[in-house]
């Protein structure tokens, strides 16, 4: 028996509704992310004109990449692993910078923009709340 085996499973520190929130919506923002990875690719592929294909092929497969990094860091959170809080963070405070420059361009992505700000905002309040902090340390390291 090892000395893992031995620890009763009551003894494993509950994952507050805060954490598991955070945790699902930066799964959420990594499945939008890696999608629109995809359409990014796929779109010059199948467009008349063929212009600019490669330049494309590119910044999909660099965004399919970055979407991988909040799947990543979701999953950690949901295992109450550390080191997951800070890639979420980050891409939280990446969703504000492109709600900025969404809303400086006007029209329709004003909404856009706002959307993404708000979820930015929650993801980064979900994951920096004291309760989430405690979970994830839980001694107060």
């Amino acid at each position: 028996m090892t000395v893992n085996a031995a620890v009763p499973a009551a003894a494993a520190p509950a994952r507050p509704r805060t954490l598991t929130a955070g945790a699902w919506l930066s799964i959420a923002q990594g499945l939008v992310i890696a999608a629109y990875g995809v359409y990014v690719v796929v779109a010059p592929l199948v467009a008349t004109t063929k212009t600019g294909v490669g330049m494309a092929e590119f910044a999909g497969v660099l965004l399919l990449l970055l979407g991988l990094l909040p799947l990543a860091a979701g999953r950690a959170l949901l295992r109450l692993q550390k080191w997951g809080r800070s890639p979420a963070v980050m891409i939280d405070t990446l969703c504000l910078a492109v709600a900025y420059f969404s809303c400086e361009n006007g029209g329709a992505f004003v909404a856009l923009g706002v959307a993404v700000g708000l979820v930015g905002i929650g993801g980064a309040v979900l994951l920096l709340h004291p309760r989430t902090t405690a979970a994830l340390w839980p001694s107060g390291q």
